[in-house]
């Protein structure tokens, strides 16, 4: 969840607790990044919008379709909030999942506890991992702690009411300066960790959090087992953040490819975005949209046009962990309503499932294309319009190719001697011998990707 304001077309994240974060320019070299589980260095985040993936709305009638994604290589499956929605001052009919009404219950839209304690089993034993949306900053206005301990939020001096959180009169601000709180918000999370075995945390607008306090969660429930941490935020901006998250958004590349698409820009200017994120610690994930991207700002299509599926190639081959958005197999060209039902649009045939379970199957099984191998840039007879890059782990080698142009590519040059041997295009399956012909050519938007 978001709040944007628009400024001579940039796009601008804006915090109501200006105070918290240290200043972005710290040196890198003073970050404390933290590992990750050994699971994350290859897997994806496949984000469910329980509330819009079927008609019935549940996560019994999400079960049905883990074999669908197990089978696409879906690796982690990221549950929008669970947990129930405040009534007061709610936002349409039925409310948005970022402003709770309880931390340790189940939203009674979507089933009961037990039905999502049910659902992680068998995603377990499916072999996926789950980590659920967290909601730290704020909570909804008739939330219990707004009765049981009012003290807890942070209070508004003009009104003597609690403190709105910045442009969204649906949720309340709490107050992270009280020890209690904090300790009150760790064990509700612990209680998912406990009760549901839940495998990790996506912390909702973490940057507007105390980064001292994701310090003292994480130390506090890593002594129950060692979780996955996502936070939602741009480490290009709070760098400081990456001390405890393991993996963050990359915003900046998100608005950058699409200003790229819109005003027919040449790859320069994505490459010295790219260029940026090797300075900032963490792991980077990718993605072309979410569920605010698609609700307010557009579909993938909307922003990308013919450039989408070459962008969602890039989010699975650069070095990162790729996110996927409920729907993107369809794939689905409809903005999803946020504060009411409007179920996706599910067909019989699922025209992008080999595209992405390709993609995924690649990513999380070659270990060239793993969150610690590292990325090469190719140089190329038309780096304007092509992003050529090569990922290698000992022998093993992926090469990508972009063209991310509408204009078609011909007699394309590698600048190198980099790229030697045999490769086989994962999608096609038809071979080429680049010590022979080095030579290659690519249509309007095309993407090629071949293993060695």
């Amino acid at each position: 969840m978001k709040f944007l304001l628009f400024l001579s077309g940039l796009f601008i994240f804006t915090s109501c607790r200006p105070h918290i974060a240290a200043t972005s320019n710290q040196p890198t070299k003073a970050m404390n990044t933290t590992a990750a589980p050994g699971w994350v260095n290859n897997t994806n985040i496949y984000e469910v919008n329980v509330r819009q993936y079927t008609k019935e709305g549940t996560f019994n009638a999400f079960a049905a379709h883990l074999p669908r994604l197990k089978d696409m290589g879906v690796k982690t499956l990221w549950f929008m909030p669970i947990t129930p929605i405040a009534q007061k001052n709610k936002k349409g009919t039925l409310g948005s999942p970022y402003a709770a009404a309880d931390y340790t219950s189940i939203n009674p839209e979507f089933g009961t506890i037990e039905d999502f304690k049910a659902l992680v089993k068998t995603a377990h034993n499916q072999g996926f991992k789950v980590i659920i949306d967290w909601v730290a900053n704020h909570t909804g206005w008739d939330h219990r702690w707004t009765r049981e301990h009012p003290d807890w939020y942070e209070k508004d001096s003009a009104t003597n009411n609690f403190k709105i959180a910045s442009g969204m009169e649906d949720i309340i601000e709490l107050d992270f300066k009280n020890k209690e709180l904090r300790r009150a918000m760790i064990d509700a999370m612990k209680f998912w960790i406990t009760e549901a075995d839940v495998d990790g945390f996506r912390a909702d607008l973490a940057f507007w959090v105390e980064v001292d306090f994701w310090k003292q969660a994480k130390t506090e429930l890593e002594k129950i087992k060692r979780l996955f941490w996502l936070g939602e935020l741009d480490p290009l901006e709070k760098p400081e953040y990456m001390q405890v998250f393991n993996a963050a958004y990359t915003w900046t590349w998100m608005h950058k490819t699409r200003e790229f698409y819109q005003n027919n820009q040449t790859v320069a200017v994505l490459d010295s975005v790219l260029q940026r994120y090797k300075s900032v610690p963490g792991i980077k994930a990718w993605f072309t949209t979410n569920h605010d991207e698609n609700s307010w700002n557009g579909t993938e299509y909307e922003k990308y046009g013919d450039a989408a599926k070459a962008l969602a190639v890039f989010s699975c081959t650069w070095k990162g962990v790729p996110i996927i958005y409920s729907g993107q197999e369809l794939p689905n060209t409809k903005r999803l309503e946020f504060f009411e039902k409007d179920a996706i649009e599910w067909k019989s045939e699922f025209e992008l499932h080999a595209f992405y379970k390709t993609l995924l199957t690649l990513h999380s099984s070659h270990p060239a294309l793993s969150t610690d191998a590292e990325v090469q840039r190719l140089p190329t007879s038309n780096d304007s319009n092509v992003l050529a890059y090569i990922r290698k782990s000992g022998n093993r080698e992926v090469v990508v190719l972009l063209n991310l142009s509408k204009t078609p590519v011909v007699n394309l040059k590698f600048l190198n001697s980099e790229i030697k041997g045999a490769f086989r295009d994962v999608f096609s399956g038809a071979l080429k011998d680049f010590t022979t012909n080095k030579n290659v050519d690519m249509q309007a938007w095309e993407y090629l990707v071949y293993e060695k």
